[in-house]
Protein backbone atom coordinates (compact mmCIF):
# COMPACT_ATOMS: atom_id res chain seq x y z
CA UNK A 1 0.00 0.00 0.00
CA UNK A 2 1.03 3.71 -0.41
CA UNK A 3 3.12 5.24 2.72
CA UNK A 4 0.92 8.04 4.16
CA UNK A 5 3.37 11.52 5.21
CA UNK A 6 3.46 14.64 6.09
CA UNK A 7 5.86 17.15 7.38
CA UNK A 8 8.86 14.81 8.24
CA UNK A 9 6.56 11.86 9.54
CA UNK A 10 5.94 8.72 7.08
CA UNK A 11 4.21 5.41 7.80
CA UNK A 12 4.20 2.15 6.26
CA UNK A 13 2.76 -1.24 7.24
CA UNK A 14 2.52 -4.75 5.27
CA UNK A 15 1.25 -8.69 5.78
CA UNK A 16 2.19 -11.51 5.23
CA UNK A 17 0.70 -14.71 5.38
CA UNK A 18 3.86 -17.07 4.41
CA UNK A 19 3.67 -20.34 5.98
CA UNK A 20 7.27 -20.11 6.45
CA UNK A 21 8.41 -17.19 9.06
CA UNK A 22 11.70 -16.02 7.73
CA UNK A 23 10.21 -15.86 4.08
CA UNK A 24 6.96 -14.06 5.54
CA UNK A 25 9.37 -11.43 7.80
CA UNK A 26 10.95 -11.04 4.21
CA UNK A 27 8.13 -10.63 2.24
CA UNK A 28 6.37 -7.79 4.97
CA UNK A 29 9.66 -6.25 4.34
CA UNK A 30 9.52 -5.25 0.85
CA UNK A 31 6.08 -4.18 0.60
CA UNK A 32 6.69 -1.97 3.71
CA UNK A 33 9.94 -1.05 3.09
CA UNK A 34 9.40 0.08 -0.63
CA UNK A 35 6.21 2.62 0.46
CA UNK A 36 8.10 4.03 3.07
CA UNK A 37 11.57 4.65 1.04
CA UNK A 38 12.96 6.17 4.09
CA UNK A 39 14.97 5.31 7.30
CA UNK A 40 13.10 3.48 10.04
CA UNK A 41 12.75 4.83 13.10
CA UNK A 42 10.41 2.87 15.03
CA UNK A 43 9.48 -0.96 13.59
CA UNK A 44 6.73 -2.65 15.25
CA UNK A 45 6.42 -6.56 14.53
CA UNK A 46 3.31 -8.84 15.36
CA UNK A 47 3.37 -12.61 14.76
CA UNK A 48 1.04 -15.30 14.98
CA UNK A 49 1.77 -18.34 17.32
CA UNK A 50 2.68 -19.95 14.49
CA UNK A 51 5.86 -18.49 14.07
CA UNK A 52 6.85 -17.59 18.16
CA UNK A 53 9.82 -20.19 17.74
CA UNK A 54 11.24 -18.48 14.56
CA UNK A 55 10.72 -15.13 16.39
CA UNK A 56 14.37 -13.98 16.53
CA UNK A 57 14.59 -15.39 12.89
CA UNK A 58 12.21 -12.70 12.11
CA UNK A 59 13.83 -10.25 14.09
CA UNK A 60 17.11 -10.95 11.92
CA UNK A 61 15.43 -10.21 9.15
CA UNK A 62 13.77 -6.55 9.54
CA UNK A 63 17.34 -5.82 11.01
CA UNK A 64 19.58 -6.89 7.85
CA UNK A 65 16.75 -5.60 5.78
CA UNK A 66 15.54 -2.07 7.61
CA UNK A 67 17.94 -1.53 10.28
CA UNK A 68 15.20 0.17 11.80
CA UNK A 69 15.82 2.36 15.20
CA UNK A 70 14.03 0.74 17.27
CA UNK A 71 11.97 -2.72 16.90
CA UNK A 72 9.11 -3.65 19.25
CA UNK A 73 6.95 -6.59 18.62
CA UNK A 74 5.19 -9.66 20.03
CA UNK A 75 3.27 -12.48 19.89
CA UNK A 76 -0.20 -12.81 18.81
CA UNK A 77 -3.37 -15.06 19.02
CA UNK A 78 -4.31 -13.07 15.84
CA UNK A 79 -2.54 -10.37 13.58
CA UNK A 80 -4.33 -7.17 12.30
CA UNK A 81 -2.29 -6.06 9.11
CA UNK A 82 -3.96 -2.45 7.30
CA UNK A 83 -7.71 -3.50 6.71
CA UNK A 84 -7.48 -7.19 7.56
CA UNK A 85 -7.37 -9.65 10.96
CA UNK A 86 -5.36 -13.12 10.77
CA UNK A 87 -7.06 -15.25 12.78
CA UNK A 88 -5.76 -18.98 13.29
CA UNK A 89 -3.83 -18.73 10.55
CA UNK A 90 0.28 -17.61 10.07
CA UNK A 91 0.96 -14.12 9.61
CA UNK A 92 3.11 -11.71 10.14
CA UNK A 93 2.66 -7.67 10.33
CA UNK A 94 4.87 -5.06 9.96
CA UNK A 95 4.68 -1.76 10.78
CA UNK A 96 7.20 1.19 9.81
CA UNK A 97 7.60 4.62 10.77
CA UNK A 98 9.52 7.58 9.51
CA UNK A 99 9.66 10.13 12.07
CA UNK A 100 12.12 12.91 11.87
CA UNK A 101 13.07 14.60 14.97
CA UNK A 102 11.20 12.34 17.19
CA UNK A 103 12.99 10.54 20.22
CA UNK A 104 12.36 7.16 20.92
CA UNK A 105 13.28 5.38 23.98
CA UNK A 106 13.29 1.19 24.02
CA UNK A 107 13.31 -0.81 27.09
CA UNK A 108 12.35 -4.13 28.39
CA UNK A 109 11.00 -4.06 31.69
CA UNK A 110 10.66 -6.73 34.69
CA UNK A 111 8.95 -6.73 37.55
CA UNK A 112 10.97 -7.56 40.17
CA UNK A 113 9.94 -7.74 44.54
CA UNK A 114 12.16 -6.58 47.20
CA UNK A 115 12.78 -5.73 50.69
CA UNK A 116 11.25 -2.65 50.13
CA UNK A 117 8.07 -3.86 47.97
CA UNK A 118 7.59 -4.59 44.16
CA UNK A 119 9.03 -2.59 41.92
CA UNK A 120 9.65 -2.54 37.79
CA UNK A 121 13.42 -2.13 37.17
CA UNK A 122 14.93 -1.56 33.16
CA UNK A 123 14.21 1.97 32.96
CA UNK A 124 16.72 2.77 30.41
CA UNK A 125 19.78 5.88 31.35
CA UNK A 126 18.51 7.32 28.56
CA UNK A 127 15.38 8.09 29.30
CA UNK A 128 14.84 11.67 30.03
CA UNK A 129 14.27 12.93 33.77
CA UNK A 130 11.55 15.59 32.69
CA UNK A 131 8.65 13.44 30.45
CA UNK A 132 8.72 15.96 27.74
CA UNK A 133 4.56 17.31 27.18
CA UNK A 134 3.13 15.06 24.91
CA UNK A 135 4.93 11.85 25.21
CA UNK A 136 3.08 8.29 25.48
CA UNK A 137 4.47 5.21 26.07
CA UNK A 138 3.88 1.86 23.59
CA UNK A 139 3.66 -0.78 26.16
CA UNK A 140 3.71 -4.89 24.85
CA UNK A 141 3.69 -7.22 27.67
CA UNK A 142 3.60 -10.66 28.63
CA UNK A 143 0.41 -11.58 30.37
CA UNK A 144 1.80 -14.25 33.20
CA UNK A 145 4.68 -12.42 34.65
CA UNK A 146 4.17 -8.54 34.38
CA UNK A 147 1.24 -6.67 36.09
CA UNK A 148 0.84 -3.96 33.87
CA UNK A 149 -1.98 -2.85 35.97
CA UNK A 150 -0.18 -2.37 39.19
CA UNK A 151 2.86 -0.21 36.93
CA UNK A 152 -0.62 1.75 35.24
CA UNK A 153 -0.91 2.33 39.03
CA UNK A 154 1.70 3.91 39.41
CA UNK A 155 2.27 5.96 36.35
CA UNK A 156 -1.18 7.45 36.85
CA UNK A 157 -0.21 8.69 40.17
CA UNK A 158 3.26 9.50 39.32
CA UNK A 159 2.88 10.38 35.56
CA UNK A 160 -0.29 11.77 35.39
CA UNK A 161 -2.30 12.59 31.71
CA UNK A 162 0.59 10.47 29.94
CA UNK A 163 -0.89 8.10 27.78
CA UNK A 164 0.15 4.20 27.46
CA UNK A 165 -1.37 2.47 24.91
CA UNK A 166 -0.57 -1.66 23.92
CA UNK A 167 -1.29 -4.70 24.22
CA UNK A 168 -0.72 -8.08 26.46
CA UNK A 169 1.17 -10.98 24.47
CA UNK A 170 -1.49 -13.90 23.77
CA UNK A 171 -1.87 -17.18 22.11
CA UNK A 172 -0.24 -19.32 24.78
CA UNK A 173 -1.93 -20.90 27.48
CA UNK A 174 0.72 -21.09 29.89
CA UNK A 175 3.63 -19.15 30.96
CA UNK A 176 7.11 -19.32 28.55
CA UNK A 177 4.71 -19.21 25.94
CA UNK A 178 4.29 -15.96 24.51
CA UNK A 179 7.43 -13.90 22.89
CA UNK A 180 8.02 -10.08 23.29
CA UNK A 181 10.84 -8.58 20.66
CA UNK A 182 13.37 -5.55 21.53
CA UNK A 183 15.70 -5.09 18.72
CA UNK A 184 17.25 -8.08 18.38
CA UNK A 185 16.20 -10.08 21.61
CA UNK A 186 13.69 -12.01 22.53
CA UNK A 187 12.10 -12.41 25.70
CA UNK A 188 9.47 -15.07 27.54
CA UNK A 189 8.97 -12.65 30.51
CA UNK A 190 8.62 -9.03 31.75
CA UNK A 191 7.42 -5.93 28.79
CA UNK A 192 8.93 -4.34 26.03
CA UNK A 193 7.98 -0.89 25.54
CA UNK A 194 9.48 2.51 23.93
CA UNK A 195 8.40 6.21 25.09
CA UNK A 196 7.98 8.56 22.06
CA UNK A 197 7.88 12.07 21.97
CA UNK A 198 8.92 15.20 19.72
CA UNK A 199 7.27 16.54 16.69
CA UNK A 200 4.26 13.91 16.31
CA UNK A 201 0.87 13.52 17.92
CA UNK A 202 -0.05 10.33 19.44
CA UNK A 203 -3.50 10.05 20.74
CA UNK A 204 -5.86 6.86 21.92
CA UNK A 205 -8.86 5.90 21.15
CA UNK A 206 -10.31 3.20 23.53
CA UNK A 207 -13.29 1.24 23.11
CA UNK A 208 -14.64 -0.86 25.51
CA UNK A 209 -17.88 -1.85 23.47
CA UNK A 210 -20.56 -1.50 26.34
CA UNK A 211 -23.44 0.82 26.92
CA UNK A 212 -24.87 1.24 30.35
CA UNK A 213 -28.14 0.51 31.42
CA UNK A 214 -30.53 1.36 34.29
CA UNK A 215 -29.90 4.53 36.47
CA UNK A 216 -26.31 5.19 38.10
CA UNK A 217 -26.03 3.69 42.43
CA UNK A 218 -23.44 4.66 44.73
CA UNK A 219 -21.45 2.14 46.50
CA UNK A 220 -22.08 2.04 50.21
CA UNK A 221 -20.38 -0.64 51.47
CA UNK A 222 -17.55 -3.03 49.82
CA UNK A 223 -14.86 -5.28 50.52
CA UNK A 224 -11.77 -5.32 48.10
CA UNK A 225 -13.73 -6.37 44.58
CA UNK A 226 -16.61 -7.42 46.06
CA UNK A 227 -19.78 -4.68 46.46
CA UNK A 228 -21.91 -5.50 49.60
CA UNK A 229 -24.44 -2.65 49.04
CA UNK A 230 -25.38 -0.01 46.56
CA UNK A 231 -27.36 2.89 47.60
CA UNK A 232 -27.77 1.24 50.54
CA UNK A 233 -29.44 -2.09 49.18
CA UNK A 234 -28.03 -5.55 48.11
CA UNK A 235 -26.65 -5.20 44.69
CA UNK A 236 -28.75 -8.11 43.62
CA UNK A 237 -31.89 -6.30 45.06
CA UNK A 238 -30.90 -3.46 42.88
CA UNK A 239 -30.26 -5.27 39.75
CA UNK A 240 -33.99 -6.83 39.85
CA UNK A 241 -35.46 -3.47 40.07
CA UNK A 242 -33.00 -2.38 36.97
CA UNK A 243 -34.25 -5.76 34.84
CA UNK A 244 -37.74 -5.48 35.36
CA UNK A 245 -37.49 -1.96 33.42
CA UNK A 246 -35.76 -3.26 30.73
CA UNK A 247 -36.67 -3.91 26.80
CA UNK A 248 -36.95 -8.08 26.19
CA UNK A 249 -33.63 -7.74 24.00
CA UNK A 250 -31.38 -5.90 26.91
CA UNK A 251 -32.69 -8.34 29.66
CA UNK A 252 -31.56 -11.18 27.28
CA UNK A 253 -28.06 -8.80 27.38
CA UNK A 254 -28.04 -9.53 30.88
CA UNK A 255 -28.21 -12.79 31.28
CA UNK A 256 -25.56 -13.49 28.53
CA UNK A 257 -23.13 -11.67 30.70
CA UNK A 258 -23.35 -8.48 33.39
CA UNK A 259 -20.93 -5.64 33.04
CA UNK A 260 -20.36 -2.75 36.03
CA UNK A 261 -18.76 0.62 34.99
CA UNK A 262 -17.52 2.43 37.80
CA UNK A 263 -16.89 6.69 37.08
CA UNK A 264 -13.71 7.57 36.65
CA UNK A 265 -13.95 11.46 37.20
CA UNK A 266 -16.52 11.63 40.06
CA UNK A 267 -16.53 15.74 39.24
CA UNK A 268 -18.77 14.96 35.99
CA UNK A 269 -22.25 16.51 36.65
CA UNK A 270 -23.79 13.84 34.24
CA UNK A 271 -22.25 10.29 33.15
CA UNK A 272 -22.31 8.74 29.70
CA UNK A 273 -20.67 6.25 27.93
CA UNK A 274 -17.27 6.41 27.83
CA UNK A 275 -17.00 8.39 31.34
CA UNK A 276 -16.65 4.19 33.11
CA UNK A 277 -14.44 1.74 33.16
CA UNK A 278 -16.38 -1.25 32.74
CA UNK A 279 -15.04 -4.63 34.46
CA UNK A 280 -16.64 -8.25 34.20
CA UNK A 281 -18.92 -9.38 37.56
CA UNK A 282 -17.38 -12.46 38.56
CA UNK A 283 -19.78 -14.08 40.70
CA UNK A 284 -22.75 -13.11 42.71
CA UNK A 285 -23.97 -14.45 46.70
CA UNK A 286 -27.91 -14.91 46.08
CA UNK A 287 -28.21 -15.24 49.83
CA UNK A 288 -26.48 -11.87 51.40
CA UNK A 289 -26.90 -10.14 47.53
CA UNK A 290 -23.20 -9.29 47.08
CA UNK A 291 -22.29 -8.78 43.72
CA UNK A 292 -18.05 -9.34 42.49
CA UNK A 293 -16.21 -7.87 40.04
CA UNK A 294 -13.18 -7.50 38.18
CA UNK A 295 -11.45 -4.92 40.16
CA UNK A 296 -11.23 -3.11 43.70
CA UNK A 297 -13.80 -0.84 44.28
CA UNK A 298 -14.40 1.73 47.19
CA UNK A 299 -17.01 3.05 49.18
CA UNK A 300 -18.28 6.52 47.89
CA UNK A 301 -17.67 5.35 43.86
CA UNK A 302 -20.14 5.96 41.20
CA UNK A 303 -21.30 2.84 39.32
CA UNK A 304 -23.74 2.03 36.67
CA UNK A 305 -24.86 -1.70 35.37
CA UNK A 306 -23.41 -1.96 31.57
CA UNK A 307 -23.91 -4.84 28.54
CA UNK A 308 -22.18 -5.45 26.05
CA UNK A 309 -23.04 -6.88 22.35
CA UNK A 310 -21.71 -6.65 18.53
CA UNK A 311 -23.72 -3.62 17.85
CA UNK A 312 -23.02 -1.90 20.97
CA UNK A 313 -19.46 -2.38 20.56
CA UNK A 314 -19.58 -1.12 16.92
CA UNK A 315 -21.72 1.94 17.52
CA UNK A 316 -18.69 2.17 20.26
CA UNK A 317 -16.04 2.29 17.88
CA UNK A 318 -17.28 3.77 15.18
CA UNK A 319 -18.85 6.51 17.39
CA UNK A 320 -15.02 7.14 19.28
CA UNK A 321 -13.26 7.25 15.83
CA UNK A 322 -15.46 9.88 14.19
CA UNK A 323 -15.19 11.91 17.82
CA UNK A 324 -11.66 11.57 17.09
CA UNK A 325 -10.91 12.68 13.87
CA UNK A 326 -13.20 15.49 14.20
CA UNK A 327 -11.24 16.80 16.79
CA UNK A 328 -7.98 16.27 15.23
CA UNK A 329 -6.32 19.62 13.22
CA UNK A 330 -4.10 17.03 10.75
CA UNK A 331 -5.62 13.82 9.90
CA UNK A 332 -4.11 10.89 10.85
CA UNK A 333 -1.20 9.17 8.97
CA UNK A 334 -0.68 6.14 10.72
CA UNK A 335 -2.59 3.64 13.09
CA UNK A 336 -1.37 0.38 15.84
CA UNK A 337 -4.70 -1.09 17.21
CA UNK A 338 -4.72 -3.52 20.01
CA UNK A 339 -8.31 -5.83 19.63
CA UNK A 340 -9.21 -8.27 22.36
CA UNK A 341 -8.63 -11.52 21.18
CA UNK A 342 -12.27 -12.48 22.27
CA UNK A 343 -13.44 -9.94 19.43
CA UNK A 344 -13.16 -10.52 15.89
CA UNK A 345 -15.55 -13.61 14.50
CA UNK A 346 -15.95 -14.05 18.05
CA UNK A 347 -18.26 -11.14 18.59
CA UNK A 348 -19.15 -9.56 15.03
CA UNK A 349 -21.07 -12.04 12.01
CA UNK A 350 -18.17 -10.73 9.68
CA UNK A 351 -14.25 -11.10 9.80
CA UNK A 352 -11.71 -7.65 10.18
CA UNK A 353 -14.14 -5.79 12.28
CA UNK A 354 -12.44 -3.13 13.73
CA UNK A 355 -9.67 -3.00 11.47
CA UNK A 356 -11.90 -2.49 8.97
CA UNK A 357 -13.92 0.44 10.69
CA UNK A 358 -10.36 2.09 11.31
CA UNK A 359 -9.87 1.95 8.00
CA UNK A 360 -13.26 2.87 6.63
CA UNK A 361 -13.19 5.99 8.73
CA UNK A 362 -9.27 6.84 8.43
CA UNK A 363 -8.76 6.16 5.23
CA UNK A 364 -6.30 3.69 3.98
CA UNK A 365 -3.69 4.39 6.35
CA UNK A 366 -0.61 2.29 7.39
CA UNK A 367 -2.30 0.18 10.33
CA UNK A 368 -0.89 -3.10 12.16
CA UNK A 369 -1.60 -4.87 15.69
CA UNK A 370 -2.51 -8.03 17.25
CA UNK A 371 -5.67 -9.59 19.35
CA UNK A 372 -4.35 -8.82 22.87
CA UNK A 373 -4.91 -10.61 26.26
CA UNK A 374 -5.48 -7.58 27.78
CA UNK A 375 -5.61 -4.16 26.35
CA UNK A 376 -3.86 -1.43 27.23
CA UNK A 377 -5.38 2.16 26.67
CA UNK A 378 -6.59 5.48 28.65
CA UNK A 379 -10.19 6.23 29.90
CA UNK A 380 -10.98 9.36 31.49
CA UNK A 381 -6.86 10.56 31.64
CA UNK A 382 -5.85 7.39 33.23
CA UNK A 383 -4.66 4.54 31.98
CA UNK A 384 -6.05 0.74 32.37
CA UNK A 385 -5.71 -2.70 31.34
CA UNK A 386 -9.13 -3.23 29.74
CA UNK A 387 -11.07 -6.83 28.41
CA UNK A 388 -13.11 -7.21 25.33
CA UNK A 389 -11.97 -3.61 24.38
CA UNK A 390 -10.50 -2.28 20.95
CA UNK A 391 -7.43 0.60 22.04
CA UNK A 392 -5.67 2.42 19.57
CA UNK A 393 -2.61 4.81 18.86
CA UNK A 394 -3.75 7.26 16.07
CA UNK A 395 -0.79 9.17 14.77
CA UNK A 396 -0.59 12.19 12.79
CA UNK A 397 1.49 15.27 12.33
CA UNK A 398 1.66 18.12 15.78
CA UNK A 399 -1.27 20.11 15.55
CA UNK A 400 -3.60 21.73 18.22
CA UNK A 401 -2.28 20.37 21.87
CA UNK A 402 -2.99 17.17 23.42
CA UNK A 403 -6.28 17.04 25.27
CA UNK A 404 -4.19 16.21 28.93
CA UNK A 405 -2.16 17.74 31.33
CA UNK A 406 1.24 16.69 32.27
CA UNK A 407 3.19 17.12 35.73
CA UNK A 408 6.82 17.08 34.70
CA UNK A 409 8.89 15.38 37.74
CA UNK A 410 10.36 12.01 37.25
CA UNK A 411 8.84 9.24 38.51
CA UNK A 412 10.72 6.68 41.20
CA UNK A 413 10.33 2.84 41.83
Amino acid sequence: MCPTRSSGLRFAAALSTLPDARQAAAEACRKASESLAAPVSLAMAFVSPHHAAELESVAAEIGERLSPGCLLGCTGESIVGNGREIEDSPAVALWLAALDGVSIAPMHLRFEKTAEGPTVVGWPDEMPEVWPPGAALLLLGEPFSFPADWLLERLNADRPGVPVVGGMASGAHSPGGNRLLLDGNVFDQGAVAALVHGPVRIETVVSQGCRPIGRTFVVTKAEQNVILELGGKPPLAQLQAVFEELSPEERQLVEQGLHVGRVINEQQGEFQRGDFLVRNCIGADRNTGALAIGDYIRVGQTVQFHVRDARTADEDLRELVRSAKQERSKATQGALLFTCNGRGTRMFEAPDHDAGVLAKLLGDIPLAGFFAQGEIGPIGGKNFVHGFTASAALFSPPGRPAPWAQRNDWMTF
